[in-house]
């Protein structure tokens, strides 16, 4: 998954007339500024949550925690964006935050697709292989994964590390996002289908069969039992939601990545072509960012036991502020005698 800037166009770079500059900084900033708001309330309280109520720890329990520091990390990097659309794109936070935001945003979106197929195969293995289950899902085998991931990721996107900030040789202002330089387009191109084989259609495949699987063992046990049927309605709740954000998020991103690559490469475009074409990377881009508005429903709506987490956590609230009321009035009559 080794790539340097390979949404190729953050910056309205072209030689036509017309550009795009207005509609990338106006867009830019209010989806990052949104989805930062956004992200920081619903995976911040989801992080309360799973840290306050440990003790309920699970395997699923610690992949979830994983993808709240995630995207927690990620969305805490944007105001770096919208500072700098907001600036009519001039860089002035230095070279080391202009590398740290563009890496913190890929490393996020690939953790989280990784994480969510971690989760779908913890989710197929209890439904499809209950007792083997026990024996295979353990927490420590579930946080050694979450480190595998982590690493994984890390190395493969630390080449972002590697591009910062350039000048314009122009208005001398330092830019930051920048596309890549057209003799590097082959290159990216290359790198751009090893990081969409191994960041995506791996990952998704390995969703898509668990899936596959949750559904059959599900479709079978209709004329059984039907055990576990809690278990059952959280695995299509997460089915729906990991495909949903694989279909708003990842996939248009990744797709209009690998075009747009292509596009790159070629002489024949015309002034229409080359503005839609970078206007498109700009939706694809928000969109992609934007899976961390996503995966606070995932928590709360397929998370293995985090409502009840969370019904925990405000009975204890609840108990304390009656003990503290308690104390308060003994105080208070002590006082008086």
């Amino acid at each position: 998954m080794a790539q340097e800037n390979l949404t190729g166009v953050e910056s309205s770079s072209t030689n036509c007339s017309t550009n795009i500059d207005d509609f990338r900084n106006q867009v830019y900033s209010t989806s990052y500024s949104l989805i930062t708001l956004l992200g920081l309330v619903g995976n911040g309280f989801a992080l309360v949550v799973l840290i306050r109520t440990h003790r309920q720890s699970s395997p699923f329990h610690i992949y979830m925690l994983n993808l709240a520091v995630s995207d927690l990390l990620c969305v805490m990097t944007l105001p770096l964006r919208v500072f700098y659309y907001v600036n009519k794109g001039k860089w002035t936070l230095g070279d080391f935050l202009c590398r740290l935001s563009s890496y913190a945003l890929y490393v996020n979106l690939y953790c989280s697709i990784y994480f969510m197929a971690a989760m779908s195969v913890t989710r197929f293995l209890a439904i499809v292989f209950p007792v083997q289950n026990l024996r295979l899902m353990t927490e420590n085998r579930a946080r050694l994964v979450c480190l595998g991931i982590w690493v994984f990721i890390c190395f493969s996107s630390s080449p972002f590390l590697m591009v910062g900030q350039k000048q314009d040789p122009g208005t001398k202002n330092f830019k930051c996002f920048e596309p890549p330089e057209p003799k590097g387009v082959q290159r990216l191109v290359m790198l751009n289908y090893l990081s969409l084989a191994i960041g995506f259609l791996l990952p998704f495949l390995v969703i898509l069969l668990c899936y596959a699987g949750i559904i059959h063992a599900l479709l079978s046990r209709k004329h059984t039992a039907r055990r576990n049927r809690g278990s059952g309605t959280r695995a299509i709740r997460m089915i729906v939601i990991v495909l949903l954000t694989f279909l708003i998020s990842f996939l248009p991103y990744h797709v209009q990545r690998t075009v747009h690559l292509n596009f790159l490469s070629r002489d024949d475009t015309t002034c229409s072509e080359t503005v839609a074409m970078q206007k498109s990377v700009v939706v694809t881009l928000c969109l992609a960012a934007a899976n961390s508005c996503f995966d606070p429903m995932l928590y709360f709506f397929s998370g293995e036991g985090f409502r009840n987490r969370l019904s925990s956590l405000h009975r204890n609230a609840s108990n304390t502020g009656i003990l503290l009321s308690e104390v308060m009035l003994i105080f208070c009559t002590s006082n008086q005698d």
